[in-house]
């Protein structure tokens, strides 16, 4: 498991109480994976839905802690979901920020 992204079963203390929550809908995939996160951290009006840009919008928008819940989520469509996490483990290993945590995702590491 990286530093970036952590995968926990349940909502625990441990997550930052800053956290910024990106609440996704039933299905993740980039569209929706997009609208959240800029929803989430209001990306500027020129962010152009693309992951490209959703690097370029998170590592400017100061992010540290992001919380993202799957627990309600009933279909992920996986090579989506793998690119956000490259994002967001690019940003960290690029600024130090932003760390993830995954709810309700059981994955052995």
């Amino acid at each position: 498991m990286s530093q970036a992204i952590h995968y926990i079963n349940k909502k625990p203390a441990s997550i930052p109480e800053q956290a910024i929550d990106i609440v996704m809908s039933e299905v993740l995939d980039k569209a929706n994976l997009l609208k959240a996160l800029d929803k989430a951290l209001s990306f500027p009006n020129y962010f152009a839905h693309n992951w490209d840009s959703a690097w370029d919008c998170l590592t400017d928008s100061g992010a540290k802690h992001l919380r993202l819940d799957l627990t309600d989520v009933k279909q992920i469509n996986t090579e989506d979901f793998n690119v956000f996490k490259s994002v967001i483990e690019d940003a960290f290993r690029d600024f130090g920020q932003p760390q993830l945590w995954v709810v309700g995702l059981n994955v052995d590491e």
